[in-house]
């Protein structure tokens, strides 16, 4: 029974990666343009910005835990937003126009957060990465 609880919690260590092995990565190419909060090389994922260079449209998602579909309220600094959210695996995704306050926002001091439900999920872009974020926004603004 010992070497049960000791194997399930070897196991756990090693799914959850430690808070250091976390950052944000930008990756632009022609045809795609995205900004991970992830652990490089593995499918640890926790929340993702993606675009067609150019289209002013970015397509955000937050993972982990259960997610649910419906209108969601999407705030940053003082501007929110209603856009529609779809739940798929877990994770939450909603779109949002690269010119929309709540972007704005978002790009100025990389907190966001979105309630679907009686669901909350927040990010937060650390301050050494915000480079990242608004290189993302220009590359992504239509």
């Amino acid at each position: 029974m010992i070497a049960s609880f000791a194997g399930l919690a070897l196991l756990a260590m090693q799914s959850t990666p430690p808070e250091a092995a976390w950052t944000w990565t930008l990756y632009a190419d022609e045809a795609r343009v995205a900004l991970a909060n992830e652990v490089p090389d593995t499918p640890n994922l926790r929340f993702t910005l993606e675009c067609d260079p150019a289209s002013g449209v970015a397509r955000v998602t937050f993972y982990g835990g259960a997610g649910e579909s419906g209108m969601a309220r999407v705030t940053a600094g003082e501007a929110s937003a209603v856009t529609e959210s779809i739940a798929e695996r877990g994770a939450i995704k909603l779109a949002l126009r690269t010119d929309h306050p709540v972007f704005a926002a978002f790009a100025a001091d990389g907190r966001m957060a979105a309630a679907v439900g009686g669901q909350r999920r927040a990010v937060e872009v650390p301050r050494p990465h915000l480079a990242k974020l608004r290189r993302f926004t220009e590359l992504c603004s239509g």
